[in-house]
């Protein structure tokens, strides 16, 4: 692909490109790379001047920029063509896409797939390899069950959605379009309800849905509990990591995004935009205000702010976390300094 097809691929996103004043360099594109890892024939990218080093070394052919005329000065200095934009990170993703689609199987329904009678599937459907469809389920027109899919009765999957092979969508599921639920996921299971007797243990039965809106991607291996009573709902366009674990009767805004090993009690309600780091912990019934965001590890207990951004455990605004870590490296300094002055304040009263 020639650098002035990516271009015009990407239209009014480029401000500005090197062949304005250069226009007969217009060099074959073959694939994407890391600018530190770059080959000749391949177009990376670099965020701001903080990396500007990388531009001075790398051996791509092209470059995706940000509007900052030193860095596209050196790009033409070094005979790489360039182009630049207010988001390189997001041209860089759509440059992949140019370059790469993931696999999509053409329509068909596999004869080892076990489809009850009374199932109902859409048109321009892929079903996989001993995929089971039980009774009542619903499948929306252009989705794709890979091998292994279990759909428990009663569930229902929006259109062009995919289910990768081993993932398991039990009874009481509503899954909208154009999601992707990747491999070893499970939907829709019991969430985890148990009332404390003398004897041990009375379960609760799990009767409420769980609802995952349009564009939701879930992770390898992540868990999202049906409740209850009432239901589970994960907003739109909500993107979810592996390993996650979300319980019962949670409400997760729309524009989520939540990193691996997180884990959510029941009833923890989250805003819009919400961003979770990796191994963040919430208990249960929190609520989290749109926009507010967690650090690496944090545990949370308490109620977050709209717009807020919490660290540690148990969590503690942005602000103040780093005043205390700061403080932490010198406790066993501080401490001695203390023992010092209780063995002067003895001594003095003696």
């Amino acid at each position: 692909m020639k650098f002035s097809e990516i271009l015009r691929q990407f239209g009014d996103a480029v401000t500005n490109h090197s062949l304005t004043s250069n226009p007969d360099q217009d060099p074959e594109i073959t694939g994407v790379a890391a600018i530190d890892e770059a080959t000749i024939g391949t177009i990376g990218y670099v965020e701001s001047a903080k990396f500007k080093s990388f531009v001075g070394n790398t051996n791509a052919t092209a470059l995706i920029l940000p509007q900052d005329e030193k860095l596209q000065a050196l790009a033409q200095e070094r005979g790489i063509v360039w182009l630049a934009t207010s988001d390189p990170r997001l041209l860089f993703a759509k440059a992949i896409a140019l370059f790469y689609q993931p696999y999509r199987p053409n329509p068909e329904i596999h004869p080892t797939a076990v489809i009850h009678s009374t199932a109902k599937v859409g048109s321009d459907v892929y079903i996989g390899p001993h995929a089971v469809i039980q009774q009542g389920v619903e499948i929306g027109n252009g989705a794709i069950i890979h091998p292994n899919v279990v759909i428990y009765p009663d569930a229902k999957i929006g259109d062009r959605t995919t289910l990768h092979a081993n993932c398991t969508i039990h009874e009481r599921t509503r899954i909208g379009a154009d999601c992707v639920i990747h491999s070893g996921a499970v939907i829709g299971a019991e969430g985890f309800g148990f009332v404390p007797i003398r004897t041990g243990w009375f379960k609760m039965e799990q009767s409420g849905y769980t609802v995952l809106e349009d564009g939701v991607e879930v992770g390898c291996n992540t868990g999202i509990d049906r409740p209850a009573v009432g239901e589970t709902r994960v907003g739109r366009n909500t993107v979810i990591d592996s390993l996650v674990q979300i319980g019962h009767g949670c409400q997760i805004g729309s524009g989520c995004a939540i990193a691996g090993q997180v884990g959510m009690a029941g009833g923890v309600k989250l805003g819009n935009r919400v961003i979770l780091a990796g191994q963040t912990g919430i208990v249960n019934q929190v609520k989290m205000g749109d926009g507010s965001m967690t650090s690496a590890q944090t545990g949370i207990h308490n109620d977050v702010a709209p717009g807020e951004i919490v660290c540690g455990t148990p969590a503690l605004p942005y602000k103040l976390y780093l005043k205390v870590s700061a403080v932490y490296g010198r406790l066993p300094d501080m401490y001695q300094s203390l023992k010092q002055l209780q063995r002067k304040f003895k001594n003095s009263n003696e």
